[in-house]
């Protein structure tokens, strides 16, 4: 589409380039044809010749013309421009003369006599017509260009759409696939419940299969509106963080200070936040490789609340910072490359937040930063 428009508007320039040159052609014999009627004026006795100039002359009402002597002194005599700016300001006709013979230097010559020598000249400048068909082609490329724009945003829109149709079918299937076997399972953990000599296996197969429904309960609501709710989102912090700490090694330390928060509720998707906030962790534990710090800290803006995930492992390079929320972009050698564009979708389509890279360095660990919008219906509790 964008050759195609490039080639039509080329096409359109040279042609009206063409016949910019013809009508400037057919100008310049008209403007010769005019000053040739003001001689017949001047010197002819033929009335039949008097008339026709002068029918020549008052038939030109397009082309501006300025008469100056052979000094090129203007006389005064002009054509087809404006009398009030002539009137009101003496710097208009210099102005125009100087316009004149910018666009064509080589004045037609009116000879009035050879001894002594005396002539006129007559510079011209543009008429409406030849300005019209010089700006056409100048219109057609902003309205070309406006049209590609347009083309693109709308191909842009639709790749969108498409995409997040994709996401929603992804996420309802899993969920789909996910609710049959997890209701077996339930059911499986009835009948072990019932039989003596399970009683340690069985909280610890429960808690499996309530983390599987939460699994479930997460994708079906990516594939589809979640509902916010109230929440304190210290606690909500610290729950995520607690569950993480059980599952990481020994060499881990957190540093975590929700302590501006401990107070503050606001609209969010418990299941999906958590969602987001193990993803980042989960990121931040394979970046130290089982060992470093990682660091979770708050802070309550005017209209915001914000949340850093920080630890001080490997880092991203920068050539990938920019393509991390991508999906399926990944450096791992596991995993799909899913849990950052998720996360992503998450807190800025559900949330009406914000996820991005804060800072990140090779060798000195990365910074993920959460901002979360903070109404005037979601107050300090």
């Amino acid at each position: 589409m964008v050759i195609i428009a490039v080639l039509i508007v080329s096409g359109t320039i040279v042609y009206s380039q063409y016949l910019a040159g013809k009508i400037a052609t057919e100008e310049r014999k008209n403007v010769a044809a005019w000053v040739e009627a003001q001689r017949t004026i001047l010197f002819s006795s033929d009335t039949v010749s008097i008339n026709l100039a002068s029918k020549i002359i008052t038939e030109n009402d397009q082309i501006p013309i300025i008469e100056t002597n052979e000094n090129d002194q203007i006389t005064g005599n002009y054509l087809n421009l404006d009398p009030y700016q002539v009137k009101s300001d003496t710097q208009y006709l210099p102005k125009k003369l100087k316009q004149f013979k910018n666009f064509n230097p080589t004045p037609i010559i009116s000879i009035l006599s050879k001894k002594p020598y005396a002539a006129n000249k007559y510079y011209y400048g543009e008429s409406k017509l030849l300005k019209e068909t010089k700006l056409y082609p100048i219109i057609q490329l902003i309205v070309v260009a406006l049209f590609i724009l347009v083309a693109i945003a709308l191909q842009q829109i639709n790749y969108k759409s498409e995409q997040n149709q994709l996401w929603a079918s992804l996420a309802k299937e899993t969920a789909h696939q996910l609710g049959t076997p997890v209701s077996s399972l339930e059911g499986w953990l009835e009948i072990l419940k019932s039989n003596n000599g399970n009683e340690t296996i069985v909280p610890e197969i429960a808690k499996d299969v309530k983390r599987l429904q939460l699994i479930t309960d997460r994708f079906g609501k990516i594939g589809s509106q979640p509902k916010l709710e109230i929440a304190n989102i210290s606690e909500q912090i610290q729950n995520i963080l607690n569950y993480m700490k059980r599952r990481a090694g020994g060499s881990v330390q957190f540093d975590c200070n929700t302590s501006s928060l401990e107070n503050v509720r606001i609209l969010i998707s418990a299941p999906l936040f958590d969602w987001v906030m193990e993803n980042l962790i989960k990121n931040a534990l394979d970046a130290i490789d089982g060992q470093g710090l990682i660091s979770i800290q708050t802070h309550l803006a005017a209209h915001e609340v914000i949340i850093e995930v920080t630890d001080n492992g490997k880092g991203i390079a920068a050539a990938h910072i920019k393509k991390v929320f991508r999906p399926g972009f990944t450096t791992k050698k596991r995993g799909w490359g899913l849990g950052l564009s998720l996360s992503k979708r998450i807190v800025e389509q559900y949330h009406k937040g914000k996820l991005f890279v804060r800072w990140s360095e090779q060798g000195k660990g990365t910074s993920f930063r959460i901002t979360l919008p903070l109404s005037q219906k979601e107050q300090i509790s």
